[in-house]
């Protein structure tokens, strides 16, 4: 009879052991994804600051090359500001398909990407 009480113990101590286990190797894939997501989004922040730099240097730019067509400063600054409210009103008419959907797909992928494609 002390057997099978072991054998019942042991057994216990093993599926204790299997679920520890199995509850450590969920964390560990939830901390991948979770660092995997982080560092895309830092990825694409950085290259956003880029992006940003470069259309801030280059409306500069366009500012000063429209006030010399114009031949005041204001009016090319003014040009150049006017041409990135159209844009702006673009973005926001069509920031569900252009930022929101495109966004929610890379993370839904993210999340559920299989070891397989890794």
């Amino acid at each position: 009879m002390e057997t099978v009480f072991t054998k019942a113990d042991e057994l216990v101590g093993t599926v204790k052991e299997y679920v520890n286990a199995r509850v450590d190797l969920l964390k560990l894939e939830a901390a991948e994804k979770t660092a995997g997501m982080v560092a895309g989004m830092m990825a694409r922040i950085m290259v956003a600051a880029v992006f940003l730099c470069f259309f801030v240097f280059a409306g500069i730019g366009l500012s000063l090359l429209a006030a010399e067509y114009t031949g005041k400063t204001w009016s090319g600054y003014l040009i150049v500001a006017f041409v990135y409210l159209f844009i702006g009103i673009i973005a926001w008419v069509g920031r569900s398909w252009m930022l929101r959907t495109p966004m929610m797909n890379a993370m839904i992928k993210e999340m559920f990407k299989s070891d397989e494609e890794d």
